[in-house]
């Protein structure tokens, strides 16, 4: 049986998020927000920091084992200059009983082959 994507894509994990998470280049903005998002889902700290670009990357990054990610929602994904775009999605999650959600305009940048994730804007 193959195992979905948790970023919703309806793709399997291994043909979606799971090819970036084994060192494939993000296609654009919207591919690695969702391998990200995934990485959060999964507990996948080493592909976060990866991911990040090194002016605004943590040093540690630190999850709560306690949150769960839940479903994902991406909004808009924009080209915003040859080699930087956006993404506006919402995330949702849940910890213990309480649930929540976080909507942000993130910012990527082309970097060589592929993308990192510079900062957001939380809505």
């Amino acid at each position: 049986m193959f195992e979905p994507c948790d970023c919703g894509s309806g793709e399997t994990y291994i043909g979606c998020c799971g090819r970036l998470h084994s060192g494939a280049p993000a296609r654009d903005a919207e591919e690695l927000m969702r391998s990200r998002y995934t990485a959060y889902s999964r507990g996948n700290v080493p592909y976060l920091l990866k991911s990040w670009a090194p002016e605004t990357r943590p040093a540690p990054l630190a999850l709560d084992a306690s949150q769960h990610w839940i479903g994902l929602t991406i909004h808009r994904h924009e080209t915003t200059g040859p080699d930087t775009a956006t993404v506006r999605f919402t995330a949702r999650w849940r910890q213990g009983t309480k649930t929540g959600r976080l909507t942000e305009i993130s910012r990527f940048r082309r970097e060589g082959q592929g993308w990192v994730y510079v900062d957001g804007e939380i809505e």
